[in-house]
Formats: structure tokens, C-alpha cells, sequence
């Protein structure tokens, strides 16, 4: 069985840092892909960033590049979204998701499939 599970969320001000994380635990050696998605009050979960368990290749949504950074430690089965110069439009629910399919549409949902079951960020302006 698979858990994912987010942390590091809260509430900060325009401009500030966050870093969140999403540990994995359970059966995670099958894990190709790993990402993070954000989902505010009436809008759809979008795709925010991703990355490769092996060879640290990166994807990220336009509205965060040069913001946000994704990372990982395959010995910690944890994944880290460290978010900069936050915007009140980042105000969101975020979701860590894995994927353990090699080829696919990393930007879509029916990607993957593990899901934690997120972390609150607020951004005050």
C-alpha cells in the first residue's frame, strides 16, 4: 500500500518562501514520476511541477517558473517543492501525486496515480 502524505503548507505574505514536502511510504520503488498540483476554491487541480525519480529532469507550469523549484531524496522516498516570491494567486490546496507509468502526459491528472491528500497555502497580499 501506497501513502502520500504533504506537509509545510500555512499561511505567509506576497514575496515570502514556503517549502513543502511529501513523503512517500509503502511500496514506492515503481515510481517513475512525481509531481505537484494545486487546486484553489472553484477552479480545476493543475498541473504545478514535476519530476523524474531518476535523472532530475524537471517541468513546471509557466505561472511558477523562476519561482518555484522541485527536488527530490530517493533515500528519504521524499519530494520537496521549495516555492519563492509567492503570489496571492498560489493561494491553493496542493496535492503531491506519483506516477508509475514511464511515458505519458505528465501535465494531466490521469497520470498518475497516488495522491496525498494535500497541504493549505494562503498567500496574503
Amino acid at each position: 500500500q501506497v501513502q502520500l502524505v504533504e506537509s509545510g503548507g500555512g499561511l505567509v505574505q506576497a514575496g515570502d518562501s514556503l517549502r513543502l514536502s511529501c513523503t512517500a511510504s509503502g511500496r514506492t520503488f515503481s515510481f517513475y514520476r512525481m509531481g505537484w498540483f494545486r487546486q484553489a476554491p472553484g477552479k480545476e487541480r493543475e498541473f504545478v511541477a514535476a519530476i523524474t525519480w531518476t535523472g532530475n529532469n524537471t517541468y513546471y507550469a509557466d505561472s511558477v517558473k523562476g519561482r518555484f523549484t522541485i527536488s527530490r531524496d530517493n533515500v528519504k522516498n521524499t519530494m520537496y517543492l521549495q516555492m519563492s516570491s509567492l503570489k496571492p494567486e498560489d493561494t491553493a490546496v496542493y496535492y503531491c501525486a506519483a506516477s508509475t507509468r514511464a511515458y505519458g502526459g505528465i501535465f494531466g491528472r490521469g497520470f498518475y496515480d497516488y495522491w496525498g491528500q494535500g497541504t493549505q497555502v494562503t498567500v496574503s497580499s
